[in-house]
C-alpha cells in the first residue's frame, strides 16, 4: 500500500495524471486500487473536471474527448468521514492520496498512524516538507514518531519525490515582482534562509514581520 500526500490544488491532479498515465503503459500493477482521500482536494478535482478550457490544450484536448485524465482505473472519491476509515479494510494493493502533504493534520496523519508500522507498506512524500513538521521527521529517517500521543515505529519504507510543486520558484517570483506595480512587499512563508535569500534578490521595500509585529503601508 502506497500513501501519497499531496497539496489539494494542482499536485493531487497532477498526481492523478501519472497514476492514470502508469496504468496505461503497463508500468503499475493492473487492479491497484485508487483512493483520493481529501475533501478539498476531490473539490478541487472536480472543478478542474468542469473547467477543461482553462486547463493546458492536451488535457482539455482529453477531457472534450472523454478521456478524463484524473480518473485512471478504479478510482474512488471518500468524502465523508466513514468511508475514509473503510480503507482500513484493505491491507494491500492500494494507492492513498491524502493531505496534508506535511502531515500536519488532516486524514494522512490517521493513514500514517496506521501504516508507518507495516514493512510491507511504502510512504511517499511528494514536495518539500518543512522542518519541525512530521513529515520532515518521517523523511530524515526518524525510528519512531509520536501521533496522537503515541510512538509509532517507522517500519515502512519512505520515498521522497521532488518534481512535483504546486508553487513558482525563485526565478518565477522575482520575475512576478519585477512586473507589479507594489509599494511594499511581505514575505510570509517559507524557510527563514530561503526567505531571507529572496529578499536579498528582490528590489524595493521588501519587509519580513515576525508574529505580533505591526507595519504601516
Amino acid at each position: 500500500m502506497r500513501s501519497f500526500r499531496p497539496f489539494a490544488l494542482e499536485r493531487a491532479q497532477e498526481l492523478l495524471f501519472y497514476l492514470k498515465l502508469g496504468l496505461r503503459q503497463n508500468k503499475l500493477p493492473p487492479d491497484i486500487q485508487i483512493f483520493v482521500d481529501s475533501p478539498m482536494a476531490i473539490s478541487a478535482t472536480q472543478i478542474a473536471q468542469g473547467c477543461p478550457d482553462f486547463l493546458k490544450p492536451e488535457i482539455a484536448e482529453m477531457l472534450h474527448a472523454n478521456d478524463d485524465p484524473f480518473v485512471p482505473p478504479r478510482l474512488r472519491f471518500t468524502k465523508l468521514s466513514r468511508d475514509s476509515m473503510a480503507i482500513n479494510a484493505i491491507t494491500s494493493g492500494a494507492v492513498i492520496l491524502a493531505g496534508s502533504g506535511m502531515a500536519t493534520g488532516g486524514r494522512v496523519v490517521h493513514h500514517l498512524r496506521r501504516n508507518l508500522v507495516r514493512p510491507e507498506c511504502g510512504v511517499v512524500f511528494v514536495g518539500f516538507a518543512s522542518h519541525g513538521t512530521l513529515a520532515r521527521r518521517i523523511i530524515d529517517g526518524a525510528k519512531s514518531v509520536q501521533i496522537f500521543g503515541e510512538d509509532i515505529p517507522v517500519r515502512a519504507s519512505v520515498h521522497t519525490i521532488n518534481g512535483f510543486s504546486a508553487h513558482a520558484g525563485r526565478s518565477s517570483l522575482i520575475a512576478w515582482r519585477e512586473k507589479i506595480d507594489a509599494p511594499k512587499t511581505f514575505l510570509l512563508h517559507g524557510e527563514l534562509p530561503a526567505m531571507q535569500a529572496l529578499k536579498g534578490a528582490l528590489a524595493g521595500d521588501i519587509a519580513m514581520p515576525d508574529i505580533g509585529s505591526t507595519t504601516v503601508i
